[in-house]
């Protein structure tokens, strides 16, 4: 035990301690929005809103945490936002007793999936450039969110982006400490900090009795698989392996879907492998050399933890950011992330096509059958990838041909 701490404290540093801020941050004051709707939908107390936020970021912290230690990788875990919206249209039709039965039997069947290996298989089959292209249109709206951010706080996002470009030029590392910074200092001078009361307490969890029914299984559970696998596991595995990473799904999916088991009983939905978050936290933004930056995954469990054990208090307090500072954070720190994949989906002419294809459609948003855009993103760029390599294959013997009559 000794020896771990002692390794931590040597890894440890400033960037990627605030790589890994800047994710529990953004999830925070991003997806759990989410879940403050289905509170709403649900009807259910403050108590048990703070039991969700508890179950969910203690869930995440642990898995977390664990995997980044033992695979000195920065494996950032979260609660399943995908699922969550799923919740919004389900309440109240559904009880909440309902929910965390669903809850429990998406926990072990994607647990199984993990653990017989079939999710690294289906890794295997997916190009590199199709994966990218898929990542790369996830995050593209991070980076649109940016400029957007302008229609309401303009003065604040620009003198962000001006903070941002002059760090990457004279403090490249501590680039995001400084934009954070700007950000906040221009949002008191602007009077743009949103007033909220604040106790600080600890979260108390609350048990809930899970009670399974045809219902729940059927307009929950299942489709809370397939958003999950396709929707959180599949990026957030794609983008580890961009990284260079050379990390298995099965430890991954197999210590989430406990970390589910653990909490669903306090209203924690699905803990699964972060994606959009995980970027900030598997660049050079985190620390120069690669094999440290699983000191970023650390830290954000531990801010996790904090924001678990004062659920009540700390969400409130990242309630005080406008959300386009938040906005313009997230598209600032995600910059590099957008420009490796864009480049990696680009990279090979031969897969240029199917990686486009793959770019535009997650990036379109659309909804088809109820299933989001990610799924429908990647499919639609298989069968391209599938249809243009075939095609490939089968003019390629007519250079050689035409070299042979000349």
């Amino acid at each position: 035990m000794s020896h771990l701490f002692q390794t931590l404290k040597n890894d440890w540093s400033i960037s990627a301690t605030v790589a890994g801020f800047l994710a529990v941050l953004i999830s925070y004051s991003g997806p759990l929005i989410i879940f403050f709707q289905a509170a709403q939908q649900a009807q259910v107390s403050p108590d048990m809103m703070i039991s969700w936020i508890w179950g969910i970021s203690i869930g995440a912290a642990v898995a977390g945490i664990f995997l980044s230690i033992k695979y000195k990788v920065p494996v950032v875990t979260a609660w399943s936002a995908p699922g969550t919206a799923l919740l919004v249209t389900l309440f109240p039709d559904i009880t909440l007793n309902e929910a965390v039965a669903a809850y429990i039997t998406s926990a072990v069947v994607i647990f199984l999936i993990g653990i017989t290996g079939y999710f690294d298989k289906l890794l295997s089959w997916i190009p590199q450039e199709v994966a990218a292209g898929m990542m790369a249109g996830i995050l593209v709206q991070f980076g649109l969110g940016l400029f957007t951010a302008t229609d309401t706080l303009p003065y604040i996002v620009f003198g962000m982006l001006a903070v941002f470009l002059l760090a990457k030029r004279f403090s490249p590392r501590y680039a995001m400490i400084w934009v954070l910074a700007a950000g906040i200092i221009l949002s008191l001078m602007l009077g743009k900090i949103n007033p909220v009361t604040t106790n600080f307490s600890l979260a108390i969890p609350q048990f809930i009795v899970p009670e399974w029914t045809w219902n729940s299984t059927l307009n929950l559970a299942l489709p809370l698989i397939l958003v999950s696998l396709s929707g959180q596991f599949l990026p957030g595995m794609a983008i580890i392996k961009i990284s260079g990473y050379d990390m298995p799904a099965k430890p991954i999916i197999s210590a989430t879907s406990i970390a589910s088991l653990a909490v669903a009983c306090v209203g924690g939905i699905t803990i699964v492998l972060a994606s959009i978050t995980a970027a900030l936290c598997l660049g050079k933004d985190a620390h120069e050399l690669k094999e440290k930056r699983y000191i970023a995954g650390v830290a954000n469990g531990i801010f996790y933890i904090l924001g678990g054990l004062f659920a009540g208090s700390i969400v409130m307090l990242f309630s005080l950011l406008p959300k386009e500072l938040i906005a313009a954070l997230a598209g600032l720190a995600l910059l590099g992330a957008i420009a490796t994949n864009i480049s990696v989906a680009m990279s090979k002419e031969s897969q240029r096509d199917a990686a486009l294809i793959t770019f535009l459609a997650t990036a379109s948003g659309m909804q088809f059958l109820g299933l989001s855009s990610v799924f429908w993103g990647i499919c639609i760029g298989l069968i391209a990838h599938w249809v243009l390599t075939k095609r490939d294959n089968s003019a390629a013997p007519l250079p050689s041909t035409q070299s042979s009559k000349s």
